[in-house]
C-alpha cells in the first residue's frame, strides 16, 4: 500500500474517532493517544510511526471542532471550551444555538488558516523567546490575575473569593487526590456546566425552535480580532509550559474588547484549535511536547523532522475543513433533537448523565468534587461574577507550580 493511501486512511480514521471524542463528555484525546502508544508494538506490524502520528493529529484537530456541540447544546464543557458555555447556552435559549456553533467554527477554522500561514514566525519566535521567558511565567500570571480581579469594580471582594475558592478546589483535585481517572471532568462540569444548568431551570421552561436562516451578525473586525487573538493566545498556550487553552482563554477575554458575544465565541473556539496546531511547532522547534496528543506523537517518532511537520500541517488543514463541515451537519441534528424534549426533563437528564459519568470515572470522590464545584459555580452566579474567574481552578495550580 502506498504511503499516500495510508495517510488518507489514517486521516479518515482520526477524524472518525475525533467525532466520537468530541461529542462524548469525559472522553479525552489524551486517552486515545495513550491507547495508540501502548498498542504501537502491535500496530507497527501493519503500518509506520508517521502514519500513527497522522491519526493522532487528525483526531486531536477534529476533536477541537466537534467538542463545541456538547458545550453549547448540553452544557457539558471540556477544559478548553468552558467559557463558551454561558453565551452559547444563552443563544440556544434564544433559538440561535446553531449560530453559536458557527461562531466557534469561525474561530477554529480561521485559527488553523492563520496558524499555518504564520507557522515559520511561530517557530522563529519560540527559538528566540524560550531561553528568556520561562523563568518569569509565574509572575506574569500573577500580574494578569490581579488585573482581571481589579477590573471587577464593585465586586472585587466577591470575585477574589470565587477565584480563591475555585483555585483551592483545583489545587486539591489536581495535586492532592491521587489516582483520579478524569479529575478535570467533575471539576469543570460542576463549575461551568451543572451550575449553569441549575440556574437555567429557574429562568426558562423550554428551548425554542432553533433558527437556521438568521444572518450572522459578527462583524469583519470582530472576526479579525477574535481569530488573531485566538492564534496569539494559542501560541502562548503551546509555548509556555503549564499554560493551557483555558488559561489562555481567560486572559484573552480580559484583553480583547468590542467583539460582542459572537466574537467571544469565535475567540474561545479558536484558542484550543490554535494551541493544538501550534503545538506541532513546539515539538519541532524546541523538542518539547505541551499536550497529551503531541507527547504521543513524540513517543512514536522520537524526532519530528521538517518533513513530518509539513505532513502534519497538511493533515491539520484537511481535518479542519472536514471537521467544520461535519460540525455544521451534526449541529443541525443536535438543534432539531434538543427542541423535541421537555426542557426541564432534558436539563435534569443532562445533570444526571454528568453525575453518573463523574461516579463512573472517579466514584464517590468524583461525585464530591462535582457537588463542591457546582456549589462554587452557583455562588458565583448568585453574585453575578463572570465565569472566567472560576478558572482559578486551573490558574492557581499553574502559578504555584512556577513560583514554588
Amino acid at each position: 500500500m502506498s504511503f499516500f493511501i495510508e495517510v488518507i486512511i489514517a486521516l479518515g480514521a482520526g477524524i472518525g474517532i475525533g467525532i466520537f471524542t468530541g461529542l462524548t463528555p469525559g472522553i479525552h484525546v489524551n486517552l486515545v493517544s495513550v491507547l495508540v502508544v501502548t498498542s504501537s508494538p502491535l500496530l507497527l506490524q501493519f503500518t509506520s510511526p508517521p502514519i500513527l502520528a497522522v491519526f493522532i493529529i487528525a483526531l486531536a484537530l477534529t476533536h477541537t471542532f466537534l467538542d463545541t456541540l456538547p458545550s453549547i447544546y448540553l452544557g457539558a464543557p471540556d477544559e478548553a471550551k468552558v467559557l463558551s458555555v454561558l453565551p452559547g447556552h444563552r443563544m440556544l435559549l434564544q433559538g440561535q444555538g446553531h449560530a453559536a456553533v458557527i461562531y466557534t467554527l469561525i474561530g477554529s477554522l480561521g485559527s488553523v488558516v492563520l496558524g499555518v500561514a504564520l507557522f515559520p514566525f511561530f517557530i522563529w519566535s519560540m527559538e528566540k523567546l524560550d531561553p528568556l521567558i520561562s523563568s518569569w511565567v509565574g509572575f506574569i500570571l500573577v500580574g494578569l490575575v490581579v488585573y482581571m480581579i481589579f477590573r471587577e469594580k464593585g465586586k472585587r471582594l466577591q470575585t477574589t473569593i470565587c477565584f480563591l475558592l475555585s483555585g483551592a478546589l483545583g489545587l486539591l483535585v489536581l495535586t492532592s487526590i491521587p489516582n483520579l481517572e478524569q479529575p478535570l471532568f467533575p471539576l469543570l462540569s460542576g463549575l461551568f456546566g451543572v451550575s449553569l444548568l441549575i440556574v437555567s431551570l429557574s429562568e426558562t421552561s423550554s428551548i425554542p425552535e432553533q433558527n437556521f436562516t438568521t444572518p450572522l451578525t459578527i462583524s469583519t473586525s470582530a472576526v479579525a480580532k477574535s481569530v488573531s487573538a485566538a492564534s496569539g493566545m494559542g501560541f502562548l498556550a503551546a509555548f509556555l509550559p503549564g499554560f493551557g487553552s483555558s488559561q489562555a482563554a481567560t486572559i484573552a477575554t480580559t484583553m480583547v474588547r468590542d467583539i460582542g458575544e459572537e466574537g467571544f465565541l469565535s475567540l474561545v473556539g479558536g484558542i484550543n484549535t490554535a494551541n493544538m496546531l501550534i503545538s506541532i511547532a513546539t515539538i519541532y522547534a524546541l523538542d518539547k511536547a505541551r499536550n497529551g496528543a503531541i507527547v504521543a506523537v513524540d513517543d512514536l517518532l522520537q524526532i519530528v523532522t521538517f518533513e513530518h511537520m509539513i505532513l502534519f500541517l497538511g493533515v491539520a488543514l484537511a481535518a479542519a475543513g472536514i471537521g467544520t463541515i461535519l460540525t455544521l451537519l451534526l449541529s443541525r441534528v443536535f438543534a432539531r433533537l434538543v427542541v423535541r424534549v421537555n426542557y426541564r426533563a432534558l436539563v435534569l437528564s443532562i445533570i444526571v448523565f454528568i453525575t453518573l459519568l463523574a461516579l463512573v470515572f472517579d466514584g464517590v470522590i468524583g461525585l464530591l468534587i462535582l457537588v463542591t464545584a457546582t456549589a462554587i459555580g452557583l455562588m458565583a452566579a448568585s453574585w453575578g461574577i463572570a465565569k472566567s474567574h472560576l478558572l482559578g481552578c486551573l490558574l492557581v495550580p499553574v502559578i504555584l507550580f512556577f513560583l514554588l
